[in-house]
């Protein structure tokens, strides 16, 4: 996508945006509510018109009158759409092209844990059934590239894992995936390039590994014989929790975890498991977000 602008009228959404993703990656579309995602994914989809600019997939374009390059891209925008009157296998049928691809969304169904109820009618799926056949139809065509609008919506933790086993597998096979999620812990798992959106302009293009680096800090993810209650010990100790369902402290120095320790043990607590994790992708993208805002301030006052 080269210098893409997309307007409403007379409120801008998108603003001159720029980027490139490299084959076979997992790229990260992050940014605050209301900052472009989904106008940029449909965009990319052909479903919305933009003013100026090109999208390339593979070298070819995509415009307004001309779609064939989207034959390479599978895609899941915010729900599926799904037919409650046919199953979730008529689904797949309708969008597999020969035996080889039924064979390769077999697999997909299998690895998603699909398979109990594949044959029945989509009328009677929970959400999460729904969501993992939106995200099996997206894969069904092998495509080149695959759009994912919150795929880990609906999902439980089982599933979630499930997905992000798939996601990695595909790419692992040349597939390039973009996606984007609020679960931001999820994200930093999976992704290994981050496109971070703000007000319509991207941001900042950067690699996973970079951006959690620059910002210098770990996080220690706790399981322990009660979380609830850790959270409350360690909240009133003045250590720094992330947001995230698991118990996870922010890493400030070298005695925060001998620290943390000393407080749940006097609290009897019980540790069942400490694991690192470099860096914490919400409080680096809101560190990237507040220096942009700045950014843009100065700019103004000087101009």
């Amino acid at each position: 996508m080269q210098n893409l602008n997309k307007s409403f009228g007379n409120k801008h959404i998108l603003h001159d945006v720029s980027f490139t993703v490299e084959r076979g990656h997992v790229v990260g579309l992050v940014g605050p509510n209301g900052a472009g995602k989904s106008t940029l994914m449909k965009t990319l989809l052909g479903l919305i018109n933009y003013q100026t600019g090109t999208i390339e997939i593979d070298g070819e374009s995509i415009t307004p009158t001309s779609h064939e390059a989207l034959s390479k891209v599978g895609a899941l925008i915010e729900y599926p759409g799904i037919y409650p009157f046919l199953t979730g296998w008529d689904h797949l049928r309708l969008f597999a092209d020969g035996d080889h691809q039924l064979r390769h969304v077999q697999n997909v169904i299998s690895q998603l844990n699909m398979d109990s109820y594949i044959k029945r009618k989509t009328k009677d799926y929970s959400l999460g059934m729904k969501q993992k056949l939106g995200i099996a139809m997206a894969l069904v065509s092998e495509p080149e590239l695959v759009i994912l609008d919150e795929p880990m919506n609906g999902l439980d933790p089982q599933s979630t894992k499930d997905l992000r086993d798939v996601i990695m597998l595909e790419a692992q096979k040349g597939t390039t995936f973009l996606i984007s999620s609020h679960i931001l812990s999820e994200l930093q798992k999976l992704a290994q390039d981050l496109l971070i959106i703000d007000q319509g302009a991207i941001v900042q293009q950067t690699t996973m590994h970079r951006l959690l680096a620059s910002q210098g800090k770990q996080t220690i993810i706790l399981k322990t014989n009660n979380d609830p209650q850790a959270q409350q010990l360690l909240k009133a100790a003045g250590f720094q929790l992330t947001p995230n369902p698991q118990l996870e402290v922010v890493e400030t120095d070298d005695t925060t975890l001998p620290e943390m320790l000393k407080v749940l043990v006097n609290g009897e607590i019980d540790v069942l498991d400490i694991d690192r994790l470099e860096g914490n992708l919400e409080t680096s993208l809101l560190e990237v977000l507040k220096a942009s805002e700045l950014q843009k301030k100065q700019q103004k006052e000087m101009s």
